[in-house]
């Protein structure tokens, strides 16, 4: 499985911005997606996730701003990033989960496949 994430870039505080995350390869619409985000110096760290149905699990520090989807049509699943502060500026990673399960994780190390990461910078 591959995936591709793209669609950061350098956005003024206040501003939007939306991620979207193309899977290929063996790929499966009941994978659990996720996204994630490293800043410097700092441990990578859950953002959001979304089940194959469409359940989805939100960071506190995500909720109300941030909005998770997925088109299993399209195999892709998208992050819309709306009221971003400088403390968002960080490399965003999307994830794949193959679970059978319906609960979401948090955690990177219960994630499978990993995209290469697209920056996103916040300017204040």
């Amino acid at each position: 499985v591959q995936l591709q994430a793209f669609g950061g870039g350098l956005v003024q505080a206040g501003g939007s911005l939306r991620l979207s995350c193309a899977t290929s390869g063996r790929t499966s619409s009941t994978y659990h997606m996720g996204w994630f985000r490293q800043a410097p110096g700092k441990e990578r760290e859950f953002v959001a996730a979304v089940t194959w149905i469409g359940t989805t699990k939100y960071a506190d520090s995500s909720k109300g701003r941030f909005t998770i989807s997925r088109d299993n049509a399209k195999n892709t699943v998208y992050l819309q990033m709306n009221s971003l502060k400088p403390e968002d500026t960080a490399v965003y990673y999307c994830a794949a989960r193959i679970t059978s399960s319906v609960s979401l994780r948090t955690s990177q190390y219960e994630y499978n496949y990993w995209g290469q990461g697209t920056q996103v910078t916040v300017s204040s």
